[in-house]
């Protein structure tokens, strides 16, 4: 008795813990994520991969000494290299820059396997003499050694299989450079909300570029994103409506028919 009641209560408990992330937007719009919040890599980069680089004093003097590619002259001129010059690239160069990502992803695959196998056997032994045995044997009992065996043997299999994929997204998404790469490459992060209603549209993207990838207006496509993750979905009523309950989700794992 004490058993069952402890089981309900863990189920009782579990309910209400499942829910109570849906009932902080219960008639309510769903609320935003907090500005600044990093986007959470799902596989987190290793310190290895990926180290937050602070530039010492020297390289920064580096980056700032005439004839660099960074170097920003505080001089009058139009003709200045930096993003404050009218003429100047725009393009991010550090920590702190923003850019546009360009994701456009129109794929298609379609994968279609055929196999088929057969496989047939006849083995035959007869013993026609031997000493006389085959006829004493088939006097004795009325069995006959010819044949003395016989094995017979077939298999077949087939199988049949296909895939088929059409993605199309088509987004653009202004980035941050949040960290900076001992060899110069650069880390972004970008988050995108809208609200229309009571329903949310996240979009979120996050990976490593190289700062010559990036174009003269600014943008990277997603192709050029190593380690890239994008994730576009939203959150509100639709969202739940389309999604199994959680009691529903657990029994299709537990259950095995």
């Amino acid at each position: 008795m004490r058993q069952r009641i402890a089981t309900q209560t863990a189920l009782l408990a579990l309910a209400v813990a499942t829910g109570c992330s849906r009932l902080d937007h219960v008639g309510q719009p769903p609320p935003f994520t907090p500005s600044g919040q990093v986007f959470v890599n799902p596989t987190p980069v290793t310190p290895e991969r990926i180290a937050l680089a602070t530039p010492s004093p020297a390289e920064v003097a580096a980056m700032r000494a005439p004839g660099s590619d960074l170097a920003h002259e505080r001089s009058a001129s139009l003709w200045r290299s930096g993003p404050s010059s009218l003429f100047g690239d725009r393009r991010a160069q550090g920590r702190g820059d923003i850019l546009t990502v360009v994701i456009e992803i129109d794929e298609e695959a379609e994968i279609s396997n055929a196999t088929e196998r057969n496989r047939s056997g006849n083995e035959d032994l007869a013993i026609a003499a031997l000493l006389g045995l085959p006829k004493l044997v088939d006097d004795l009992t009325g069995v006959s050694l010819d044949p003395a065996a016989q094995i017979n043997s077939s298999s077949s299999s087939a199988g049949d299989g296909s895939v088929k994929r059409n993605e199309e997204i088509t987004l653009r998404l202004a980035a941050t450079v949040t960290q900076v790469l001992p060899n110069g490459h650069f880390v972004i992060v970008g988050n995108q909300e809208v609200r229309v209603n009571f329903e949310l549209r996240d979009l979120r993207v996050q990976g490593v570029i190289r700062p010559e990838d990036i174009s003269r207006r600014n943008e990277i496509t997603y192709d050029k994103i190593a380690d890239a993750r994008i994730s576009y979905g939203g959150r509100g009523q639709i969202t739940d409506v389309q999604q199994p309950r959680y009691g529903q989700q657990v029994a299709d794992i537990i259950l095995p028919f």
